[in-house]
């Protein structure tokens, strides 16, 4: 190496911090705490053929779209991942994932077992799977109850979808149950501070430092 040159830092790789639940189970809580209060995630906004609910709004909850504007994003392999769920189609921008990926910066997904199955698949070393559940069956139906948007014909359905959804847990990295919020986020800080000291991760530091 030439004297007086300069190495530039190596950067470390993003992180693709994916929560599954089932619907009632806490992880767009959970996601929205930890973007809120750690400076280094931000949130992956995804693209949903769904109409709005209540307040939320274009581009800050979802990115709302038609469905022929979806078939097109999924024609042309703009989506890192996509999924039907509840009657809906919703999925995630390529480009999103992989520009944070190439800039080392920290993304968390609010998406179901589909959407963290395909993102693991096709960034496996990027990748950690969280799966939240609730305390139980019976909380998580009145939570689903507690909302006051569906009805009781939708939340039994829910409820049942939940017993489907929560068996693709065996492939998740980490189950948090949130029976209190608190604590389930401390679980969940804890996952994201551990594999932001994964292999990869270290073997780029590792890397650095040799360099100097």
């Amino acid at each position: 190496m030439a004297k007086g040159k300069r190495v530039a830092p190596a950067r470390s790789p993003g992180l693709l911090l994916v929560l599954s639940s089932p619907s009632g189970g806490g992880k767009t809580t959970l996601c929205r705490r930890l973007v809120r209060e750690l400076a280094n995630i931000d949130t992956s906004i995804s693209y949903t053929t769904r109409p709005p609910r209540g307040a939320e709004q274009d581009g800050v909850d979802y990115h709302f779209v038609e469905e022929q504007v979806f078939d097109e994003m999924v024609v042309e392999d703009r989506l890192a991942e996509w999924a039907t769920v509840h009657g809906h189609r919703y999925g995630t921008s390529r480009e999103t994932v992989e520009r944070a990926l190439a800039r080392g910066e920290d993304l968390v997904f609010d998406i179901d077992w589909q959407g963290g199955y395909q993102l693991q698949d096709r960034y496996p070393e990027d990748t950690v799977l969280v799966f939240v559940v609730p305390p139980s069956m019976k909380e998580l139906a009145r939570r689903l109850r507690g909302r006051g948007t569906d009805a009781e014909e939708v939340i039994r359905r829910r409820l049942e979808a939940a017993r489907g959804e929560m068996r693709h847990s065996d492939r998740y990295d980490f189950v948090v149950v949130n029976d209190d919020l608190d604590r389930a986020y401390d679980d969940l800080r804890s996952v994201y501070r551990a594999a932001g000291l994964g292999r990869r991760r270290q073997e780029v530091i590792v890397r650095r430092l040799l360099a100097e």
